[in-house]
């Protein structure tokens, strides 16, 4: 998922330019039902225009704080800066969103145009001494102001935003710090675009029957279809897209090819083309070290943690290192059993990483008897997300209601209006489930209108988008979703939930907008709900016949919950210790990609038989999606969810009101009002233990 900020943002556009154009769209309210962006209208043209007419009124009203010729108050400078930049966040949030789920060469050269230029605007504010002036005066002030929580938050967070961005910098630091910026923010664009230009480009094309052993005939039809589309009828083809390479890594026979496609996937901005990485963190890593530094801090984790619930790089590696070694002797075991496995069957070769999702289905399937063929007939994706509407309003008594007259991006997507649980509007959702070449790989949720409070008093709602890259349907047969799947729709429902009911007046502290380790908790949480057996009975019903998932078939799903959760949490944690490693760097010098990979596996001992989740040459979550410093934040916030989901068990009700209520008025509504686990504790009423997350993961008894 992706939040975005007012002071600090990690920023994709898409721009082109022509004429004075009265005709565009963001320089008026939108005519359209809740006030959602006119797709329809909008084309690529109007994105550079509206940017630069943005940032000119932004400019303007950041001129008008500081002419104020009043005594600095929080409404006339803290409020009024949250209030400016309207067009710039009309236009920002619709074209960030396209870059990610609609682009084309046209948007990403626009973006790399526009980059740049936003980067110098946001460091015109940020490096403001005049308008800086006017926020210290009013935070020196704040023991003496009658100021409620949410502002003082806003204080807080603003005075500390302008600090962490080079308000107290000297004038000749200042200058290299905007240099630094602007390369930055063409760097992790780069890098985005990078990868999946390598995704698109990667295309197994099969032509032998023999090669498809295994897999399951909605994947090989899938592969069909693929290939038709690309013009080769009686073909398959295959694709670095999750919904294609995940089910060939776990189900095809052939091991070379499996081999091929793993590596493939690996070498996601590896390849020795124009799409390589290597440099691109190279420069990222060394540019970020020094912007760090030149703030006073010994290396960019110093630095990015000071504002997560985390606090500290000791904290983080503590946390991780434990976790290391509680899950890597579980994980030599996994890896035992499935090497006896591939003796067993009369091969004398060494599992590899390639090897693993294939025979730790095998070994499942054998020892559960369970295969995800048999699953995900159960989780046709509809019956799923009514599943997920079906949760969220005994939780909270909120109803879905389909709006097909409403404008969408593209033809995939749908819009939902969201009503309370007394009937009144809450918002509009927008989701956009299935893979294609226009739309970066993975799962997030993301806003075109963040809900706020105009300066007129006007309540905004908000307008939620949500993005996977769900298995398609095949033939006759719809989308059936793999577990995984499945639970990464209510994940990211989660985040919608976060967003969708938020109440709070300023826009920067609205929704998603808390600590990178503290907004993973309302989507992780939802996931336990997901593969309850009661909640499972309500949903999962075979996609055929209407029968609902059966008790042996739920129990087996449930006694295999803990396999192979090794493999998962050291193939999670290695992404996290290797993200840690480059961001705890007190010096910089060039270095190799893979080296450096190497250095990590052989610090942490890791196993050959496990390669990391996300490699560096694809890790987009830290080189270009935000959570640089920040993904151990899903293990994290695992504690949080964990946690939390067991005070609904011990009252005995899985959709017990009062705790439902608490979780919504103390966490889910708040937005970033509040200290995080201030939050959490008024939820809770007490700090989160490691315990129920290892219980969780199978980790201890």
């Amino acid at each position: 998922m992706r939040r975005f900020t007012l002071f600090f943002l990690t920023l994709t556009i898409m721009v082109s330019c022509s004429g004075p154009q009265k005709d565009n769209p963001f320089y008026s309210e939108y005519d359209t039902p809740f006030g959602v962006p006119p797709f329809d209208k909008i084309e690529n043209r109007h994105f550079l225009p509206a940017f630069k007419k943005g940032i000119s009124q932004q400019e303007a009203e950041i001129a008008a704080i500081i002419a104020n010729e009043e005594e600095p108050t929080f409404e006339n400078t803290l409020a009024a800066l949250d209030y400016s930049g309207a067009l710039l966040n009309k236009v920002s949030s619709v074209f960030y969103n396209f870059n990610s789920s609609n682009t084309d060469d046209e948007i990403q050269q626009i973006a790399q145009e526009i980059a740049p230029k936003l980067s110098k605007h946001r460091d015109n504010i940020n490096l403001n001494a005049q308008l800086f002036e006017r926020i210290e005066t009013v935070y020196t002030q704040k023991e003496e102001l009658t100021l409620n929580q949410e502002e003082k938050m806003l204080l807080q967070e603003t005075y500390d935003a302008f600090i962490r961005n080079g308000a107290g910098l000297s004038e000749d630091k200042q200058e290299r710090y905007r240099e630094i910026n602007e390369r930055l923010s063409v760097l992790t664009l780069t890098f985005g675009q990078n990868v999946l230009s390598d995704v698109n480009d990667f295309k197994l094309f099969i032509d032998n029957k023999e090669d498809l052993k295994g897999l399951p005939q909605s994947v090989i039809e899938s592969a069909a279809n693929a290939a038709a589309g690309e013009d080769r009828e009686g073909e398959w083809l295959f694709t670095l897209h999750n919904p294609s390479v995940m089910p060939f890594l776990t189900y095809a026979k052939n091991r070379d090819l499996r081999e091929k496609m793993n590596r493939a996937y690996i070498l996601r901005g590896a390849n020795d083309n124009e799409n390589n990485n290597q440099d691109v963190i190279n420069e990222l890593t060394e540019l970020r070290l020094e912007r760090s530094q030149l703030l006073g801090h010994n290396n960019y984790a110093e630095f990015a943690l000071q504002n997560r619930m985390a606090g500290n790089v000791e904290t983080v590696e503590t946390f991780l290192h434990d976790l290391w070694e509680a899950a890597l002797p579980i994980a030599k075991e996994e890896a035992k059993l499935l090497q006896e496995y591939i003796y067993n069957e009369g091969h004398d070769f060494d599992l590899k990483f390639w090897d693993w999702r294939y025979y730790a289905e095998k070994v499942r399937k054998k020892k559960y008897d369970l295969d995800e063929g048999e699953i995900s007939e159960y989780f046709e994706i509809n019956n799923v997300r009514d599943g997920i509407f079906m949760v969220v309003e005994k939780l909270w008594g909120l109803t879905f209601e389909e709006r097909s007259e409403l404008p969408v991006y593209h033809p995939d997507a749908t819009a939902w209006e969201v009503f309370d649980n007394d009937g009144s509007h809450l918002g509009i959702l927008y989701m956009d489930m299935h893979p294609r070449s226009s739309k970066r790989g993975g799962a997030w949720m993301s806003s075109y209108r963040v809900q706020h409070i105009e300066a007129t008093d006007q309540y905004i709602h908000p307008i939620i988008t949500i993005n996977c890259n769900f298995t398609e349907p095949s033939g006759n047969k719809p989308a059936l979703l793999t577990f995984d799947e499945m639970t990464t729709f209510f994940h990211e429902f989660g985040h919608a939930i976060h967003g969708l009911m938020s109440d709070v007046r300023f826009r920067s502290l609205a929704g998603t907008s808390v600590p990178r380790d503290f907004v993973e908790l309302p989507s992780q949480v939802l996931e336990n709900w997901a593969t309850h057996p009661d909640v499972l009975k309500e949903f999962a019903v075979h996609y055929e016949t209407g029968e609902t998932i059966p008790d042996d078939l739920i129990e087996r799903i449930e006694n295999s919950g803990n396999f192979n959760q090794g493999f998962a949490t050291v193939e999670f944690l290695a992404s996290a210790l290797l993200d840690m490693d480059y961001h705890t760097k007190e010096e910089y010098s060039p270095f190799d990609v893979n080296d450096f990979e190497k250095e990590v596996q052989q610090r942490y001992n890791m196993m050959d038989e496990i390669y990391f989740r996300h490699g560096s040459t694809h890790f987009q979550h830290i080189f270009s999606g935000g959570y640089s410093a920040g993904y151990y934040s899903y293990i994290w916030a695992g504690r949080l969810d964990a946690d939390a989901f067991e005070a609904f068990e011990e009252t005995g009700d899985l959709f017990d009101a009062t705790m439902a209520r608490k979780f919504r008025e103390e966490i889910l509504e708040r937005g970033g009002t509040r200290g995080a686990m201030e939050m959490y504790k008024a939820f809770r009423g007490k700090e989160p233990g490691i315990e129920p997350l290892l219980r969780q993961r199978g980790l201890i008894e």
